[in-house]
């Protein structure tokens, strides 16, 4: 699996967040955090049923903000951060929404002490926000926050499919 360096501490790659190895990764929930389709079932899944169990008693997430649990049965990181982007047709303010997640997402990371977090595309599946546009905001917000916050972490954008990962390759 190959890494690509966008800015200083900022990696693209193709693959699945779910079994990526890092501190933390990062689901693209929905505002219950039930669980649901997508890379959000996958993660579930892949995590067991305490991921559920932990996930209800945080009584759910409005768009743009995020929550931590434990990763429990999945392996490979030791947080999950749950995130709900925009649905991009029904956004008064779809960037600004998907800004927070991201400014969200890092703000816990460093919270908890990550020294790597994962992301997978947040609201670029059944929430259709236009991947290219996403790519976009996600670098811009990601770059910002790096040179903002001195944090020593390593921010890897993990591209489940091809249009993911050529959207962001093309920001290098």
């Amino acid at each position: 699996m190959k890494e690509i360096e966008l800015s200083k501490n900022l990696f693209v790659v193709k693959a699945s967040v779910v079994n990526f190895p890092s501190d933390a990764i990062v689901n693209a929930a929905n505002k219950t955090l039930l669980g649901g389709g997508g890379v959000d079932g996958a993660i579930h899944q892949a995590a067991g049923p305490k991921l559920l169990e932990a996930c209800k008693k945080l009584h759910g997430c409005e768009t743009g903000q995020a929550k931590i649990t434990y990763s429990f049965d999945l392996a490979t990181c030791k947080y999950i951060i749950h995130t709900v982007g925009p649905v991009f047709k029904l956004s008064q303010s779809p960037k600004k929404e998907l800004q927070a997640c991201y400014k969200n997402s890092l703000d816990l990371a460093m919270k908890y002490k990550c020294r790597s977090v994962a992301f997978s595309g947040i609201s670029t599946g059944v929430y259709g926000y236009p991947i290219d546009q996403a790519a976009s905001v996600a670098s811009e917000v990601v770059k910002q926050w790096l040179e903002k916050h001195n944090f020593a972490i390593k921010v890897i954008f993990c591209c489940y499919r091809d249009s993911e990962y050529k959207a962001y390759t093309k920001l290098i």
